[in-house]
Protein backbone atom coordinates (compact mmCIF):
# COMPACT_ATOMS: atom_id res chain seq x y z
CA UNK A 1 0.00 0.00 0.00
CA UNK A 2 1.45 3.34 -1.03
CA UNK A 3 0.46 5.15 2.17
CA UNK A 4 2.28 2.65 4.38
CA UNK A 5 5.40 3.10 2.24
CA UNK A 6 5.08 6.86 2.68
CA UNK A 7 4.90 6.47 6.45
CA UNK A 8 7.86 4.15 6.58
CA UNK A 9 10.02 6.59 4.61
CA UNK A 10 9.00 9.73 6.48
CA UNK A 11 12.10 10.26 8.55
CA UNK A 12 14.61 8.43 6.39
CA UNK A 13 16.52 11.64 5.68
CA UNK A 14 16.14 13.26 9.10
CA UNK A 15 18.96 13.42 11.64
CA UNK A 16 18.71 11.41 14.84
CA UNK A 17 16.39 13.10 17.31
CA UNK A 18 14.28 12.42 20.36
CA UNK A 19 11.11 10.46 19.66
CA UNK A 20 8.21 12.89 19.96
CA UNK A 21 4.66 11.63 20.22
CA UNK A 22 1.68 13.91 19.75
CA UNK A 23 -1.04 13.37 22.35
CA UNK A 24 -4.24 15.39 22.89
CA UNK A 25 -3.71 18.70 24.70
CA UNK A 26 -5.45 17.43 27.84
CA UNK A 27 -3.11 14.43 28.27
CA UNK A 28 -1.12 14.55 31.50
CA UNK A 29 1.77 12.42 32.69
CA UNK A 30 0.84 10.04 35.53
CA UNK A 31 4.11 8.08 35.79
CA UNK A 32 7.65 8.37 34.45
CA UNK A 33 10.73 6.31 35.22
CA UNK A 34 14.01 5.87 33.35
CA UNK A 35 16.51 3.10 34.15
CA UNK A 36 19.94 3.39 32.56
CA UNK A 37 20.32 -0.42 32.61
CA UNK A 38 17.34 -2.74 32.98
CA UNK A 39 15.48 -5.54 31.20
CA UNK A 40 11.99 -5.71 29.73
CA UNK A 41 9.94 -8.67 28.52
CA UNK A 42 8.56 -7.49 25.19
CA UNK A 43 5.42 -9.38 24.02
CA UNK A 44 5.50 -10.47 20.38
CA UNK A 45 2.29 -12.52 20.12
CA UNK A 46 -1.07 -13.31 21.74
CA UNK A 47 -1.44 -15.33 24.92
CA UNK A 48 -2.42 -18.87 23.96
CA UNK A 49 -2.38 -22.27 25.69
CA UNK A 50 -0.60 -20.95 28.74
CA UNK A 51 2.13 -19.17 26.84
CA UNK A 52 2.87 -15.54 25.93
CA UNK A 53 5.48 -15.20 23.15
CA UNK A 54 8.01 -12.59 24.25
CA UNK A 55 11.66 -11.61 24.05
CA UNK A 56 13.75 -10.18 26.86
CA UNK A 57 15.36 -6.88 25.84
CA UNK A 58 18.13 -5.29 27.88
CA UNK A 59 19.27 -1.69 27.89
CA UNK A 60 18.01 1.74 28.83
CA UNK A 61 14.30 1.40 29.74
CA UNK A 62 11.84 4.30 29.76
CA UNK A 63 8.41 3.70 31.28
CA UNK A 64 5.75 6.40 30.95
CA UNK A 65 2.00 6.70 31.35
CA UNK A 66 -0.55 9.39 30.52
CA UNK A 67 -4.18 10.03 31.38
CA UNK A 68 -6.43 11.72 28.78
CA UNK A 69 -9.50 13.16 30.49
CA UNK A 70 -12.80 13.28 28.64
CA UNK A 71 -15.43 10.96 27.24
CA UNK A 72 -15.86 9.84 23.66
CA UNK A 73 -12.39 8.71 22.57
CA UNK A 74 -12.20 4.99 21.80
CA UNK A 75 -9.04 2.97 22.34
CA UNK A 76 -8.66 2.79 18.54
CA UNK A 77 -8.89 6.59 18.28
CA UNK A 78 -6.13 6.86 20.90
CA UNK A 79 -3.82 4.15 19.58
CA UNK A 80 -4.28 4.75 15.84
CA UNK A 81 -2.53 8.16 15.69
CA UNK A 82 0.28 6.92 17.95
CA UNK A 83 0.83 3.91 15.68
CA UNK A 84 0.95 6.23 12.68
CA UNK A 85 3.52 8.44 14.41
CA UNK A 86 5.71 5.43 15.17
CA UNK A 87 5.52 4.38 11.52
CA UNK A 88 6.35 7.98 10.57
CA UNK A 89 9.46 7.68 12.74
CA UNK A 90 10.58 4.47 11.02
CA UNK A 91 9.35 1.81 13.45
CA UNK A 92 8.11 -1.57 12.19
CA UNK A 93 5.08 -2.99 14.00
CA UNK A 94 5.97 -6.42 15.42
CA UNK A 95 2.62 -7.30 16.99
CA UNK A 96 -0.73 -5.61 17.56
CA UNK A 97 -3.92 -6.85 19.20
CA UNK A 98 -7.08 -5.85 21.07
CA UNK A 99 -8.44 -7.28 24.37
CA UNK A 100 -9.86 -10.77 23.62
CA UNK A 101 -7.66 -11.21 20.55
CA UNK A 102 -4.63 -10.53 22.75
CA UNK A 103 -5.74 -13.21 25.18
CA UNK A 104 -7.89 -11.09 27.49
CA UNK A 105 -7.35 -11.53 31.21
CA UNK A 106 -4.34 -13.81 30.80
CA UNK A 107 -2.52 -11.44 28.43
CA UNK A 108 -3.14 -8.48 30.75
CA UNK A 109 -1.60 -10.23 33.71
CA UNK A 110 1.37 -11.60 31.79
CA UNK A 111 2.55 -8.19 30.59
CA UNK A 112 4.16 -5.37 32.54
CA UNK A 113 1.69 -2.64 33.56
CA UNK A 114 2.46 0.41 35.64
CA UNK A 115 0.47 0.35 38.90
CA UNK A 116 -2.80 2.21 39.43
CA UNK A 117 -3.74 5.01 39.53
CA UNK A 118 -1.01 5.85 36.99
CA UNK A 119 -2.30 3.24 34.52
CA UNK A 120 -5.73 1.62 34.24
CA UNK A 121 -6.63 -1.44 32.13
CA UNK A 122 -10.16 -2.50 31.28
CA UNK A 123 -10.06 -6.22 30.53
CA UNK A 124 -12.78 -5.77 27.91
CA UNK A 125 -11.38 -2.66 26.22
CA UNK A 126 -7.63 -2.38 25.70
CA UNK A 127 -5.19 -2.38 22.79
CA UNK A 128 -1.50 -3.25 22.61
CA UNK A 129 1.30 -3.04 20.09
CA UNK A 130 5.02 -3.69 20.05
CA UNK A 131 7.39 -2.15 17.51
CA UNK A 132 11.06 -2.08 16.58
CA UNK A 133 13.10 0.51 14.74
CA UNK A 134 16.32 -1.47 14.68
CA UNK A 135 18.11 -3.96 16.90
CA UNK A 136 18.74 -1.20 19.45
CA UNK A 137 15.28 0.40 19.73
CA UNK A 138 12.05 -1.32 20.85
CA UNK A 139 8.72 0.18 21.97
CA UNK A 140 5.42 -1.09 23.35
CA UNK A 141 2.19 0.88 23.65
CA UNK A 142 -0.75 -0.14 25.84
CA UNK A 143 -4.03 1.80 25.65
CA UNK A 144 -7.25 1.46 27.64
CA UNK A 145 -10.01 3.64 29.03
CA UNK A 146 -12.61 4.16 31.74
CA UNK A 147 -15.96 5.87 31.28
CA UNK A 148 -14.40 9.32 31.52
CA UNK A 149 -10.70 8.99 30.66
CA UNK A 150 -8.23 7.25 28.38
CA UNK A 151 -4.88 5.82 29.48
CA UNK A 152 -1.64 5.31 27.54
CA UNK A 153 1.46 3.40 28.65
CA UNK A 154 4.69 3.50 26.68
CA UNK A 155 7.80 1.41 27.33
CA UNK A 156 10.90 2.08 25.26
CA UNK A 157 14.08 0.01 25.43
CA UNK A 158 17.26 1.22 23.74
CA UNK A 159 20.42 -0.81 23.74
CA UNK A 160 22.89 2.07 23.45
CA UNK A 161 24.56 3.94 26.28
CA UNK A 162 22.08 6.11 28.15
CA UNK A 163 23.91 9.35 27.43
CA UNK A 164 23.75 8.69 23.67
CA UNK A 165 20.03 7.91 23.41
CA UNK A 166 17.45 10.69 22.96
CA UNK A 167 14.39 10.16 25.12
CA UNK A 168 10.67 10.30 24.39
CA UNK A 169 9.02 13.69 24.47
CA UNK A 170 5.37 14.53 24.03
CA UNK A 171 3.77 17.39 22.16
CA UNK A 172 0.22 18.51 23.01
CA UNK A 173 -0.26 20.61 19.87
CA UNK A 174 0.19 20.12 16.13
CA UNK A 175 3.75 20.38 14.86
CA UNK A 176 4.97 21.45 11.47
CA UNK A 177 3.08 24.73 11.02
CA UNK A 178 4.79 26.71 8.28
CA UNK A 179 6.05 30.25 8.77
CA UNK A 180 5.59 31.01 5.07
CA UNK A 181 9.31 31.06 4.25
CA UNK A 182 11.20 28.62 2.04
CA UNK A 183 13.84 28.22 4.74
CA UNK A 184 11.18 27.24 7.28
CA UNK A 185 9.59 24.52 5.17
CA UNK A 186 13.02 23.15 4.23
CA UNK A 187 14.02 22.93 7.88
CA UNK A 188 10.80 21.16 8.82
CA UNK A 189 10.92 18.67 5.96
CA UNK A 190 14.54 17.73 6.60
CA UNK A 191 14.35 17.80 10.42
CA UNK A 192 11.07 15.93 10.97
CA UNK A 193 10.13 14.63 7.53
CA UNK A 194 6.80 16.42 7.20
CA UNK A 195 5.08 19.78 7.60
CA UNK A 196 1.50 21.00 7.89
CA UNK A 197 0.35 23.31 5.09
CA UNK A 198 -1.61 25.33 7.60
CA UNK A 199 -2.82 28.25 5.47
CA UNK A 200 -4.78 26.25 2.89
CA UNK A 201 -8.50 26.93 2.53
CA UNK A 202 -11.18 24.63 1.14
CA UNK A 203 -14.81 25.57 0.72
CA UNK A 204 -17.23 23.99 3.19
CA UNK A 205 -17.71 20.36 2.15
CA UNK A 206 -15.57 20.95 -0.93
CA UNK A 207 -12.47 19.11 -2.06
CA UNK A 208 -11.32 22.00 -4.26
CA UNK A 209 -8.63 24.34 -2.99
CA UNK A 210 -9.93 27.91 -2.91
CA UNK A 211 -8.49 30.44 -5.32
CA UNK A 212 -5.69 32.72 -4.18
CA UNK A 213 -2.04 32.50 -3.28
CA UNK A 214 -0.72 30.51 -0.34
CA UNK A 215 2.60 31.18 1.37
CA UNK A 216 2.97 27.50 2.26
CA UNK A 217 2.73 26.43 -1.40
CA UNK A 218 5.19 29.10 -2.50
CA UNK A 219 7.61 27.90 0.17
CA UNK A 220 7.12 24.27 -0.80
CA UNK A 221 7.61 25.03 -4.50
CA UNK A 222 10.83 26.87 -3.67
CA UNK A 223 12.05 23.86 -1.71
CA UNK A 224 11.26 21.54 -4.63
CA UNK A 225 13.11 23.84 -7.01
CA UNK A 226 16.15 23.95 -4.73
CA UNK A 227 16.07 20.13 -4.36
CA UNK A 228 15.40 18.81 -7.87
CA UNK A 229 15.64 15.15 -6.80
CA UNK A 230 13.20 15.47 -3.91
CA UNK A 231 9.88 13.63 -4.01
CA UNK A 232 6.93 14.40 -1.75
CA UNK A 233 3.53 13.05 -0.81
CA UNK A 234 0.60 15.29 0.01
CA UNK A 235 -1.58 13.65 2.67
CA UNK A 236 -5.07 14.91 3.49
CA UNK A 237 -6.71 14.62 6.91
CA UNK A 238 -10.25 15.30 8.17
CA UNK A 239 -12.08 15.62 11.46
CA UNK A 240 -14.14 12.73 12.81
CA UNK A 241 -17.52 13.89 11.51
CA UNK A 242 -19.02 11.33 9.13
CA UNK A 243 -18.09 7.83 7.98
CA UNK A 244 -14.48 6.74 7.63
CA UNK A 245 -14.69 5.75 3.96
CA UNK A 246 -16.17 9.09 2.99
CA UNK A 247 -13.58 11.00 4.99
CA UNK A 248 -10.70 9.06 3.45
CA UNK A 249 -12.05 9.81 -0.02
CA UNK A 250 -12.52 13.51 0.80
CA UNK A 251 -9.06 13.83 2.31
CA UNK A 252 -7.50 12.17 -0.75
CA UNK A 253 -9.35 14.50 -3.11
CA UNK A 254 -8.15 17.54 -1.16
CA UNK A 255 -4.57 16.30 -1.31
CA UNK A 256 -4.98 15.78 -5.05
CA UNK A 257 -6.31 19.34 -5.40
CA UNK A 258 -3.17 20.68 -3.70
CA UNK A 259 -1.02 18.54 -6.00
CA UNK A 260 -2.75 20.00 -9.05
CA UNK A 261 -2.28 23.56 -7.78
CA UNK A 262 1.45 22.94 -7.25
CA UNK A 263 1.73 21.49 -10.75
CA UNK A 264 -0.32 24.11 -12.57
CA UNK A 265 0.56 27.31 -10.70
CA UNK A 266 4.06 26.54 -9.41
CA UNK A 267 5.40 24.22 -12.11
CA UNK A 268 6.25 21.39 -9.72
CA UNK A 269 6.44 18.19 -11.84
CA UNK A 270 3.55 15.83 -11.11
CA UNK A 271 5.85 12.80 -11.25
CA UNK A 272 7.64 14.07 -8.15
CA UNK A 273 4.43 14.19 -6.12
CA UNK A 274 1.80 11.77 -4.82
CA UNK A 275 -1.56 12.37 -3.13
CA UNK A 276 -3.04 10.24 -0.34
CA UNK A 277 -5.78 10.57 2.29
CA UNK A 278 -6.05 9.28 5.85
CA UNK A 279 -9.48 10.60 6.81
CA UNK A 280 -9.76 11.00 10.57
CA UNK A 281 -7.24 8.26 11.47
CA UNK A 282 -4.41 10.63 12.45
CA UNK A 283 -5.79 13.51 14.53
CA UNK A 284 -3.51 16.13 16.04
CA UNK A 285 -6.15 17.43 18.47
CA UNK A 286 -9.34 16.15 20.15
CA UNK A 287 -12.36 15.94 17.84
CA UNK A 288 -14.60 16.85 20.78
CA UNK A 289 -14.11 20.60 20.30
CA UNK A 290 -14.59 22.93 17.33
CA UNK A 291 -10.97 24.09 17.58
CA UNK A 292 -9.74 20.50 17.62
CA UNK A 293 -11.80 19.53 14.58
CA UNK A 294 -10.48 22.56 12.70
CA UNK A 295 -6.88 21.58 13.51
CA UNK A 296 -7.52 18.03 12.31
CA UNK A 297 -8.76 19.25 8.92
CA UNK A 298 -5.42 19.73 7.21
CA UNK A 299 -3.08 18.73 4.40
CA UNK A 300 0.47 17.67 5.23
CA UNK A 301 3.49 17.38 2.97
CA UNK A 302 5.68 14.32 3.56
CA UNK A 303 9.26 14.16 2.31
CA UNK A 304 9.92 10.82 0.61
CA UNK A 305 13.53 11.33 -0.45
CA UNK A 306 16.13 13.92 -1.38
CA UNK A 307 18.23 11.80 -3.76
Amino acid sequence: MMLRAILALLLSVAPAAALELGLPSNARVTAETVSSLDSYRLPTGRYDAGNLPARVIEGRVERRAWRIDGQGLTTMQILGPLRTQLEYAGYDILFECADTVCGGFDFRFEIEVLPAPAMYISLSDFRFLSARKDAQDHITLLVSRTGNAGYVQLVRVTGEAAENVPGVSVSDKPDGNLDGGATGVAQLLVAQGYAVLSDLDFGTGSSELSEGSYASLSALAAFMQDNPQARIALVGHTDAVGALDGNIALSRRRAASVLERLAESYDVPRERMAAEGMGYLSPVAPNTTAAGREANRRVEVVLLNTE
